[in-house]
């Protein structure tokens, strides 16, 4: 019977693998990957880590593991690889290794994107052997039917990007921490600080592993302690104090891990270069002295592989502090919304499974009010479920960090914790569904009865549960090929969602390919285009292609005009509802495609209707 489930979960993994696969073979370049793509192929090739060193290496070595075996046509050219701007060079580097010499792009997105696709499988498989241990095959089941049926995970396990390697590293990182819990020796404190060092290179958010830890650890010290008459006798203090010993002993294994990585990746980024380029980018960090020290470590040859990291780190804590122009519910802003990610959340993935969540709630808190509530109870529920509590500090910590900061350009932020969210509901569900359970029926009436309990009376509930699923994996098959761009009917659905946001959310540049399909299925000869992604429109467009934007005015009548949907809200938003409220995204009257509004002939929240798309994410006018 186990095989059995065993077959269904690797059914569900091989539809999910399909899925990606298919959806993501006629995407284009997004943003993002033009900079991770050539960061990880120098990296590896050319031991130096000078472009894109905001994110830590080793998920963009995953990808660019195969391009070293393609042969490709690459130089280090001085345009970008000595270009002052750290920025600059990633973008530049990028688009010359897709678009500059001669190599096929698409083969090397592909190359690339498999890696991240066969990860988001192994994980979604760890995730199911990891939940079935502690809560049996059918949470494990459910857990996995989410994972591999979710909009959120189907999107972002197609690209070059660290979030699913994110959510991996932190699954990793809370794993190992309770198995040290569980036995703190030794053997266990090294696979911890291996473990650790290991994912604190998949992103650096993964540091929010460190308060979690913390949070855990009192937790666990709490549910272990003693009476005071039996301190001394079972040794708890002592075991406390080795197990902070031992923690210490994991913390610097992780920073020799780090240590020999970065080492590998610096070997041959000159160091005047590195210092340089760390001085130029952290100059006018708010904490001079935190700038000091790590200019100090870059300089040093024995130190400069912790430098190198800690430069990066710096990087994105300055950029997330500072947050990122972005489009959200009608308006422009860098400064961030607190219900950003609470509103995402609730758009972007199935309405089915908020039903779920909603009906574990529910249960969960009927079950708090009905249980007992003694200092003593809890001790004991946490004791018997500590990956569940684990779960629950998690996603609390980490949803705390995500919406106290301004950095709202994706649901893929909140990614890590959606594994986690599925195993909660999953447990609440299947409780629900649980049959009484009965001693021995000893007599025809209390047989009757065990049948009727165990069977028939939970039947009802069964088939709404697997209705309810039946029509969640419908509904992704009928969302095939746009799992970036879903939106459930809460957020307008897929065709309308970018009017609650764009960037990754949305429009991340992934429909160029399709925009080039479109074109000639509808035999349009020339197209001006104003393009926001990874793609190069010359590419795949050739001589239709002609580059366009607001302030240009309207097209020659009778012509054909695509616009990326993340470049016309964000324009038209910035004007009409951001110059009093946010400042600091005010646009220009010229810059807000005022023209493409007076040529509609059916207006909807931000325009018009288009003549038609590429895709989901652009959209095509015909001037008029």
């Amino acid at each position: 019977m186990q095989r059995h489930l065993n077959y269904l979960a690797i059914l569900m993994l091989a539809v999910m693998l399909i899925l990606l696969l298919g959806s993501s073979r006629n995407d284009s370049a997004t943003f993002d990957e033009v900079a991770h793509i050539p960061s990880g192929y120098t990296a590896l090739k050319y031991q130096d880590s000078r472009l894109n060193p905001e994110h830590p290496p080793l998920i963009k070595d995953l990808a660019s593991l195969p391009l070293l075996f393609m042969n490709l046509k690459f130089e280090l050219r001085q345009d970008f690889w000595q270009n002052p701007s750290v920025n600059d060079r990633q973008w530049q580097a990028g688009h010359a290794l897709l678009y500059e010499y001669g190599n096929n792009p698409d083969k090397i997105l592909f190359a690339s994107r498999l890696p991240i696709m066969l990860l988001a499988v192994i994980f979604g498989w760890l995730f199911f052997v990891w939940v079935k241990k502690y809560y049996g095959f059918r949470v494990g089941l459910l857990t996995l039917f989410f994972y591999s049926f979710s909009p959120t995970v189907l999107a972002h396990s197609r690209y070059v990007t660290t979030d699913i390697g994110a959510a991996f590293g932190f699954f990793l990182g809370i794993v190992f921490f309770l198995k040290f819990l569980e036995r703190p020796d030794w053997k266990r404190t090294i696979w911890l600080g291996l473990v650790l060092g290991t994912v604190l290179m998949f992103k650096f958010s993964l540091i929010l592993l460190l308060p979690v830890y913390g949070i855990l650890f009192v937790l666990w010290r709490w549910i272990k302690k003693r009476p005071q008459a039996e301190v001394f006798q079972n040794g708890l203090e002592k075991s406390a104090a080795k197990a902070l010993a031992q923690l210490f002993v994991a913390g610097l294994i992780a920073l020799a891990v780090i240590w020999t990585v970065y080492a590998y990746h610096t070997w041959n980024y000159p160091m005047e270069q590195n210092l340089t380029d760390a001085q130029t980018m952290l100059q006018g960090y708010k904490v001079p002295f935190v700038v000091d020290a790590d200019t100090w470590l870059v300089a040093h040859p024995v130190t400069r592989p912790l430098g190198q990291y800690f430069f990066g780190f710096l990087m994105t804590a300055r950029r997330t502090a500072g947050g990122n122009t972005a489009y959200f519910l009608g308006e422009v802003s860098a400064k961030g919304w607190r219900y950003y990610f609470p509103v995402i959340y609730l758009t972007k993935e199935q309405l089915s499974f908020h039903l779920f969540s909603l009906l574990a709630l529910i249960f969960a808190f009927r079950k708090i009010k009905r249980g007992e509530k003694s200092s003593a109870a809890i001790k004991v529920w946490i004791n018997d479920n500590f990956p569940l509590v684990a779960g629950m500090v998690f996603i609390a910590v980490y949803w705390t960090v995500s919406i106290l900061n301004p950095l709202n350009i994706g649901v893929r932020h909140i990614l890590p914790t959606f594994p986690f969210i599925y195993f909660l509901v999953s447990r609440e569900i299947f409780i629900w569904l649980r049959p009484l359970v009965f001693e021995q029926p000893g007599t025809f009436f209390e047989w009757i009865r065990a049948f009727y309990e165990s069977y028939l009376k939970p039947a009802p509930k069964y088939f709404f549960v697997f209705l309810v699923l039946f029509l969640m994996a419908l509904n992704m098959f009928g969302t095939f090929p746009y799992y970036l761009s879903f939106f459930n009917i809460l957020g307008g659905g897929t065709e309308k969602g970018y009017y609650v946001a764009t960037d990754s959310n949305y429009d991340w540049g992934q429909d160029l390919k399709r925009l080039a399909t479109r074109t000639k299925e509808l035999n349009i000869d020339k197209i001006y285009l104003d393009y926001f992604g990874g793609g190069d429109p010359e590419y795949y467009l050739e001589d239709k292609y002609e580059p366009w934007w607001s302030a240009k005015g309207p097209p020659p009548e009778g012509s054909y005009f695509a616009v990326s949907i993340n470049s016309l809200v964000g324009s038209q938003a910035g004007y009409n509802s951001c110059p009093e409220k946010c400042d600091d995204a005010a646009i220009k009257p010229e810059d807000t495609y005022s023209w493409l509004k007076n040529k509609t002939r059916q207006n909807d929240s931000v325009g018009l209707a288009p003549y038609a798309r590429g895709g989901m994410s652009i959209l095509i006018y015909k001037i008029d």
